[in-house]
């Protein structure tokens, strides 16, 4: 299917830490530009001046540094500025976004992993954001192994990964339930192998819904 003129594609890559999900995202956009499209590549939290500020605050710092209620309100934030000066914007000129994780991470993170707050993250997405990913990537890895593989990373951004690895359970628990409950926007990736060969999934699957 050739991009729309009117309406852009908004794709979102979701998945535990470590679980590849930035690199797929990349991959994902990089095909997607040798096949004519416009891309907006972005992440969360971030994407934009506001947003960025807000992200040193949550991704920094002490695991126990805010309470998860706080930490909702500040993902909302830095989500209200990323969408109205980037996702939505880009939209409307017909490109294709691509973001490294959105609203479902703040459903998975403090909606479910770190108090029962759900249902006030959907309140708060439908009041401030109103506008969900056409698609949504999860990408699915063994929490044991992606753990792992952040060890070494930038350890100032490391405040999520010192939950340790009870909470990576819970939070992979989290993303496949959502996977199950949202299986019209979901899909459900095998993380495991290459870089390439999950890459190769998640282009087979971009095709079966958008070719």
């Amino acid at each position: 299917m050739s991009q729309s003129k009117s309406r852009g594609i908004f794709v979102s890559f979701e998945g535990i830490d470590g679980s590849g999900k930035s690199t797929q995202a990349r991959m994902l956009a990089d095909r997607l530009r040798m096949a004519g499209h416009e891309i907006i590549a972005t992440r969360e939290p971030g994407g934009s001046p506001g947003a960025e500020e807000i992200r040193r605050l949550l991704v920094e710092g002490d695991p126990a540094r805010w309470s998860a209620e706080t930490e909702l309100l500040l993902f909302t934030a830095a989500r209200r500025d990323h969408f109205e000066r980037t996702i939505g914007p880009a939209l409307e000129l017909g490109k294709t976004v691509i973001t490294d994780r959105f609203a479902d991470s703040t459903r998975v993170y403090q909606g479910t992993t770190r108090g029962d707050l759900r249902a006030l993250v959907d309140q708060l997405h439908s009041m401030m954001i109103k506008r969900e990913p056409d698609v949504t990537f999860i990408i699915d890895m063994d929490p044991a192994t992606a753990l792992r593989r952040t060890k070494g990373r930038d350890m100032e951004e490391s405040r999520f990964e010192e939950f340790g690895l009870p909470f990576q359970r819970k939070l992979r628990d989290g993303f496949r339930e959502l996977a199950d409950q949202e299986q019209n926007r979901c899909i459900l990736i095998d993380g495991t192998g290459t870089a390439s060969a999950v890459a190769g999934r998640v282009m087979s699957a971009w095709d079966q819904r958008y070719s």
